[in-house]
């Protein structure tokens, strides 16, 4: 009889908490007991030595995160173009995981790198698509310019019109 042995290799999980100068991360490798943290700059070198030091590891790569605003792009895009698998975490299922793993509202960056690797490891995680690879970024524009235009008109509507309807003689 023959024997059948297949081989899968395991992706190397990367959770990354975004914020506005510095990333935290941590990585965890399938046979490794030991996560490794790490810290990235928002800038190019850092996001540079990050993807050196992940195609080292010679396995597939799957990167989490959860989107911020806009300071998630610059390292979605180079992390794309190097050719890992990148996977978006909601921000609500992030808040309520946290809460119910720490028994606690509290928020730290390594903390939510933690959850956001838990929630890679049990697949609660979301396509990500890059606006500007995908060709949607004008839509995206658009639609926060609708927003802010409609939110402006709204206040000063109000700012006009309350003040008059309020005083009766």
């Amino acid at each position: 009889m023959t024997d059948i042995i297949i081989t899968q290799t395991a992706p190397v999980l990367v959770a990354i908490d975004i914020s506005k100068a510095r990333d935290e991360g941590l990585i965890a490798i399938a046979d490794k007991k030991r996560r490794r943290r790490l810290t990235v700059l928002n800038q190019l070198d850092d996001f540079n030595r990050l993807i050196t030091s992940l195609a080292c590891y010679g396995r597939p790569v799957r990167v989490a995160f959860e989107a911020t605003g806009n300071y998630h792009r610059a390292l979605a895009y180079h992390l794309a173009a190097a050719g890992f698998e990148l996977k978006l975490v909601s921000s609500v299922a992030l808040a309520r995981t946290r809460e119910a793993l720490h028994n606690s509202w509290d928020k730290n960056d390594p903390k939510d790198a933690q959850v956001i690797l838990h929630m890679m490891e049990i697949g609660n995680e979301q396509f990500y698509h890059d606006p500007l690879v995908r060709g949607t970024n004008d839509i995206q524009e658009r639609s926060k310019t609708h927003d802010i235009v409609s939110k402006s008109k709204t206040e000063l509507w109000h700012r006009v019109v309350a003040p008059s309807c309020g005083t009766e003689f």
